[in-house]
């Protein structure tokens, strides 16, 4: 009987343990301040917009359909600190998560900080560092970064994503070409026998995987700052939401969910206040 009840006591321990490794664990400081949750959920539930154009953030579950990633993670958590349930308005790129904002279509979103978004959008410091690289196809003359600049080259790009933005303002003699999604650019590289293609580098890591006679090329072209965005003029929650959002870093909440969700190449962000 002793070593019956020695074994089933173990048993309970490891089911116990293995139960703490499904979900990342929250922070014990969990309480929000009076009209946070009013300022970041004015209609009394989180809308918060995820990003399936960018794989680091947010994916498909492949057995339910359901979103899972840090974006997601990251979104639940808030909503139960602050009271609200949340809903999960779901799109293929940035640019249509930006479009969306103007019809009121979600309270907060987790995009890349840029200048050109900053006029409508308030954002967090960045929570995870991601890199932007090029792709080329294997014959390709093209050897680095600094070759694609040039005329008459090519750069297929995610319509409205942070890659856009950037190289809308960077390159001064390559044209380039927009793609409907960022996960759609690899592809639109081979139909339309374009010379290069600019991404998040893990994208087109597995891309350069799926398809044959593609190389990337070494090293970035940009850093990605990921951030959380609100609509201007929602203040209340504003201050709540960037110590909401540099307590995630520090506790090892966005660390334990990436790890969780498989994600590799996404540096966690340094400590840092929230852009003006």
């Amino acid at each position: 009987m002793l070593r019956v009840a020695v074994a089933l006591g173990l048993l309970a321990l490891l089911g116990a343990c293995a139960g703490t490794t499904s979900a990342p664990s929250a922070p014990a400081s969990s309480a929000a301040p009076a009209g946070a949750g009013a300022g970041l959920a004015p209609t009394g539930k989180l809308r918060a917009a995820i990003n399936f154009g960018n794989p680091i953030l947010a994916v498909k579950d492949s057995a339910t359909g359901e979103p899972r990633g840090v974006s997601v993670d990251l979104a639940r958590e808030l909503g139960r600190r602050i009271g609200v349930p949340v809903e999960l308005v779901t799109y293929d790129s940035a640019g249509n998560v930006v479009a969306a904002q103007k019809a009121g279509a979600w309270d907060l979103a987790f995009l890349a900080a840029d200048p050109a978004r900053a006029s409508d959008l308030r954002f967090t410091a960045p929570y995870v560092v991601i890199e932007g690289a090029y792709l080329v196809p294997e014959r390709s003359a093209i050897r680095a970064n600094a070759d694609v600049d040039a005329t008459g080259v090519r750069v297929v790009v995610g319509a409205g994503s942070a890659y856009d933005l950037y190289l809308s303002r960077e390159l001064k003699r390559a044209t380039l070409v927009r793609a409907p999604t960022s996960p759609a650019v690899t592809d639109m590289l081979l139909a339309q026998n374009l010379d290069v293609a600019a991404g998040v580098k893990q994208q087109l890591e597995a891309d350069a995987r799926r398809v044959a006679g593609v190389r990337l090329l070494p090293g970035r072209f940009m850093v990605i700052n990921q951030a959380v965005a609100i609509p201007r003029g929602r203040d209340a929650g504003a201050a709540y939401l960037d110590a909401f959002v540099e307590e995630m870093k520090a506790s090892g909440f966005v660390a334990q969910s990436l790890s969780r969700h498989r994600i590799e190449g996404a540096s966690i962000a340094p400590p840092g206040a929230a852009p003006p």
